[in-house]
């Protein structure tokens, strides 16, 4: 088998990670997760100080992603948990809320799209569908402080960018699951169902 790229992607606790490991195991694909990287404390800057550290923060994100898209294409047959192609979901976010200018969202469209050139996209993104509703649910159930101290308004807007962007998604080819009925973590026969659609999608 020639080398191949998988992004996994999807909304906040849709369960990518879970998903990820089930597939590299079966289908003996090497598992990268993304890694946070965050060495100014941008994220932190953006929260206490105000939306001018909102721009530079994003772009370090962008930085990072392609940089370990780069490291992730090294390792043959891979699969990645979110990757550089869905970061403009977050930029997109950032400009509606009004945390980017326009002259700034300006600026990172151009910016992504000169670095997309240069790399070879991925064999497939899966993108994890879930409803605004199940994603509020399973965000709650899995509790983490961080999350919870989100206002929901703010995960519906996050899911609605989600929607829109693969609605066009147009980089690479795309296999959408929709999985608010799914429990692929627990349930044997919903694993199956999720390891063979990948296996028709991908022609491994």
């Amino acid at each position: 088998m020639s080398d191949i790229t998988v992004v996994i992607d999807g909304m906040t606790g849709v369960g990518k990670t879970s998903f990820l490991k089930i597939i590299a195991a079966r289908l003996n694909l090497v598992p990268y997760e993304e890694i946070f990287r965050d060495e100014n404390d941008l994220l932190g800057k953006f929260f206490t100080e105000g939306k001018e550290w909102c721009f530079p923060m994003q772009i370090s994100f962008l930085n990072n992603r392609f940089v370990q898209y780069k490291e992730a294409l090294k390792l043959g047959k891979v699969i990645m948990d979110r990757s550089i192609y869905s970061d403009p979901i977050f930029a997109s976010f950032y400009y509606k809320s009004g945390d980017f200018k326009p002259e700034e969202y300006y600026v990172y469209k151009s910016l992504f799209n000169n670095l997309i050139e240069s790399l070879k996209p991925p064999s497939i993104v899966i993108y994890l569908n879930v409803s605004a509703e199940e994603a509020m649910r399973r965000i709650k159930k899995r509790g983490r402080p961080d999350e919870l101290m989100v206002a929901e308004s703010y995960w519906r807007a996050l899911h609605q960018e989600y929607s829109d962007y693969y609605q066009n998604y147009r980089l690479s080819p795309l296999l959408t699951i929709d999985v608010d009925s799914l429990d692929f973590v627990n349930n044997l026969k919903d694993q199956e169902f999720i390891v063979s659609t990948v296996l028709n999608a991908i022609n491994l």
